[in-house]
């Protein structure tokens, strides 16, 4: 796939920014679909997912399988 692995226009990228002195994963093996805290944003193909910590409803991304 020619246009991944760099963050530049035209390019399709994922991007997590996050605080590591306080992201937290609240998971556990009885509720293992808890959100993390601490994760202030994800951007997924330049659109944002996650704002300040809240999922924006947005949906940009697609699974990539093996041909």
């Amino acid at each position: 796939l020619w246009d991944r692995g760099l963050i530049r226009p035209g390019f399709k990228a994922d991007i997590t920014i996050f605080n590591p002195d306080t992201i937290i994963d609240k998971a556990t093996f009885m509720e293992p679909h808890q959100y993390p805290e601490g994760i202030e944003y994800v951007i997924v193909n330049g659109t944002v997912v996650i704002d300040e910590g809240e999922h924006t409803g947005a949906l940009p991304g697609r699974v990539l399988r093996r041909s």
